[in-house]
């Protein structure tokens, strides 16, 4: 049996905690919360819970008793990972490391800390843990096989139950899972004027939509579109940030980022330090001359 268990929420983040799995160095199983994983990643089982997944108490009281069966169990550092993660750790009464960015050796691994500006190596002294991993962290896996893929069945109870659901934003990609993310900061005024920009790039490029705290708080995106230290962590291959100065927390959030493409009036911005390419020009001017070259 394996030694490590990779729990992925969705069958698109089946590839990148493979990723992890195989720089980890062990055998491991796979189990997909909802939808149905890959079976070429290289596990040597393929679970697959095909279920909605429930408040984080309630899954993190189903997962124990198979986490159990593992020695490591490891998530992502989403929004979701970060919420049960923890809970799970409680519950089977082990150690648990967050965000970790690579693997140094058994039970020794790199993650950041203050706000990205520290990167620290940490040993856990037990041998058997919980992590959250930041998945955009580690190469693409390498495909091999067809692992044995099997339905199970998890059971769920509490007392905490889910009294509603948010509407998605109309098919675009996870903000942590995707290729490009497009963000935009205050200047942006209203929601309306972001979605029309900052949405309208984001579609032609097939990429997901991010913000900044300040667009937040005034109310021009919700917040779980905010990128940096207190919201979502992201490392796309692209990243456009248009009005955005660039505050160590939003930095914190995106500076591992392959491509960084900044837009900006103030070519003084902080954000421009870290930027791969920049352009001093309003955003209200280059943003939609940016979607209707794409579009043509």
């Amino acid at each position: 049996m394996a030694d490590l268990l990779l729990i992925a929420a969705s069958a698109a983040e089946c590839e990148s905690l493979a990723a992890f799995g195989q720089a980890y160095g062990a055998g491991y199983d796979i189990l997909c919360l909802s939808g149905s994983a890959p079976t070429d990643l290289g596990a040597e089982r393929v679970l697959n819970a095909n279920s909605e997944v429930p408040t984080a108490d309630a899954l993190a009281s189903a997962l124990a008793p198979i986490a159990k069966e593992y020695k490591v169990v490891a998530a992502s550092a989403s929004m979701t990972g970060k919420d049960w993660a923890p809970r799970l750790a409680g519950l089977v009464d082990r150690p648990m490391a967050s965000d970790i960015i690579a693997v140094l050796g058994p039970g020794r691994f790199s993650r950041p800390m203050y706000a990205g500006n520290v990167i620290a190596d940490v040993e856990i002294g037990a041998s058997e843990f919980v992590l959250t991993v930041r998945s955009t962290a580690f190469a693409s896996p390498k495909r091999s096989g067809g692992s044995v893929s099997e339905d199970v069945s998890l059971s769920y109870s509490g007392s905490t139950d889910r009294t509603g659901v948010a509407a998605s934003d109309g098919g675009r990609p996870d903000l942590c899972q995707a290729r490009v993310v497009v963000s935009g900061g205050r200047p942006l005024k209203d929601a309306e004027t972001f979605e029309k920009l900052i949405g309208g790039l984001a579609d032609v490029l097939g990429g997901a939509v991010g913000a900044t705290r300040a667009a937040v708080d005034n109310g021009i995106a919700p917040n779980e579109l905010q990128v940096g230290q207190t919201g979502k962590v992201v490392a796309p291959e692209l990243y456009i940030a248009a009005g955005i100065s660039g505050s160590t927390q939003h930095m914190a959030g995106m500076k591992d980022s392959k491509v960084i493409v900044v837009i900006n009036t103030d070519p003084e911005a902080p954000l421009f330090e870290i930027a791969d390419y920049g352009l001093v020009q309003d955003l209200f001017i280059a943003v939609p001359e940016l979607i209707e070259k794409l579009r043509a």
